[in-house]
């Protein structure tokens, strides 16, 4: 802004002339302009975009200490989770405003460069209790026998997750996580990736399946 002198030649004046904006404060006289608006802050787009960003931001919260591992060397522009957003707000939403919903099926919690879990499944071994499965292959390019299990089991209904950082090795083939008693009844989203020995290359994580806890 620009300050006028008593003496000025636009004299005491207030108010708006065009642009230009004319006031004073503690006694100073001053001008400036005035700020831009937006015709139209909620268009369609923009109400869309910011369901989808909503939906997004709820659904990764839970997961932000094991994003800043499996977003950590992807991307050297943006943060982890940054990273993570956007990739799942490009890739993991489904449905129509305003009713958005996440596919699990397409959602990333990790991306890296080592192999991804071969042939991954679940099953629920007893009340609270879920054995991943996998095939270990020693041909398999970029896969290692002593690379790490990474699990993370998904509560949505409660916005809660339990993982496993530093799980069985891939040759071992399997792995079981145990749950909270509190989770029985809920349906439970299931991920699984790869960490190398020494926990500095993660793989892409892959979508087991969903299970109801009995």
């Amino acid at each position: 802004m620009a300050t006028l002198s008593s003496n000025s030649i636009f004299g005491n004046i207030s108010g708006k002339v065009g642009d230009v904006v004319y006031s004073s404060w503690k006694g100073i006289p001053y001008v400036r302009k005035r700020p831009l608006r937006i015709s139209n802050p909620r268009t369609a787009g923009q109400l869309e975009q910011r369901a989808k960003f909503a939906a997004i931001i709820k659904f990764l919260k839970p997961l932000t200490p094991f994003i800043r591992v499996g977003f950590k060397s992807k991307n050297a522009k943006m943060s982890a989770h940054n990273s993570a957003l956007s990739y799942n707000l490009a890739n993991a939403i489904m449905g129509a405003y305003p009713d958005y919903a996440i596919d699990y099926s397409k959602v990333l919690i990790s991306r890296g460069n080592i192999r991804a879990a071969l042939s991954p499944s679940i099953r629920l071994i007893s009340n609270c209790e879920i054995e991943f499965s996998w095939v270990y292959n020693p041909r398999d390019y970029n896969a290692y026998s002593d690379d790490k299990a990474v699990l993370v089991v998904y509560n949505y209904t409660k916005h809660e997750v339990i993982t496993a950082m530093d799980g069985n090795s891939r040759i071992n083939g399997s792995q079981a996580i145990t749950l909270p008693p509190s989770f029985a009844g809920d349906s439970v989203h299931c991920y699984i990736a790869f960490q190398n020995y020494n926990q500095k290359v993660i793989s892409n994580s892959l979508y087991v399946g969903c299970l109801i806890l009995t």
